[in-house]
């Protein structure tokens, strides 16, 4: 029995407390990551344990009833527990979203972006660590509808360009998205860059990314992407 996080109306400063040491994930240092890898073990080890407390207290709480149920101060206690220990994690902690809606100015976006950011840099250790493809498309399709202010658009622009020059992985196709977002003269000089390097996968990534700019009203379905790969992108027009 999964509960949301419920962290929409924290300051920033109730966010650096929980999850400031999560920035360690995305850190150059091996020493730095591994610390910060240690940190969200024992936090998610924590977020399993309080979860299993809570399903333990909802069954042995049944008998109530649900209105009964959802009063008894044991089970309540063991919901809160489980919510303030998903706060302290990820993604756990990135759940649920602003309650007003306005991500741009949400205290919880820096740790939003960092879990995007981790799973594009590091993506072996993200993959090992807390590996959520539904979560990483729900945040994905979540920044590329948010407003996009300089600041926010200038870490989006840094997440496409360094995605498109990996391999491909699953939910990127999603970072088409962001793209169009963001899109700008600076994002098409990175494109145009890595559709112009040595990599293979950079080259058709960039390239594929770069076409759909220009053709706002393609959607970017798998099947779009197999035909442009095939080198037909000309039978959809």
């Amino acid at each position: 029995m999964a509960e949301e996080a419920g962290t929409g109306a924290d300051g920033a400063c109730a966010w650096a407390e929980r999850l400031g040491w999560t920035f360690g994930l995305i850190a150059e240092d091996p020493a730095a990551r591994g610390a910060a890898l240690a940190h969200l073990a024992e936090a998610r080890r924590k977020v399993a344990d309080a979860l299993a407390y809570s399903n333990e207290m909802w069954q042995l709480t049944r008998p109530l009833g649900a209105d009964e149920q959802y009063r008894e101060r044991a089970f309540l206690q063991a919901r809160q527990r489980h919510r303030q220990a998903q706060k302290c994690s990820l993604p756990d902690g990135v759940w649920g979203g602003p309650e007003d809606g306005d991500l741009a100015a949400w205290p919880g976006l820096p740790y939003l972006l960092l879990f995007l950011e981790w799973e594009a840099r590091y993506p072996l250790e993200w993959t090992h660590h807390a590996k959520e493809w539904g979560t990483k498309q729900s945040l994905i399709r979540a920044v590329a509808r948010a407003d996009q202010e300089e600041a926010l658009g200038t870490k989006l622009t840094d997440l496409v360009e360094i995605v498109v020059h990996r391999a491909y992985r699953c939910k990127d196709r999603e970072y088409v998205r962001v793209a169009r977002a963001v899109d700008s003269a600076a994002l098409r000089g990175r494109l145009d860059q890595a559709a112009d390097s040595d990599s293979p996968w950079a080259r058709r990534h960039a390239g594929y990314v770069l076409w759909l700019l220009d053709r706002p009203d393609l959607p970017n379905t798998r099947r779009v992407w197999q035909t442009w790969v095939a080198g037909e992108a000309s039978a959809l027009l």
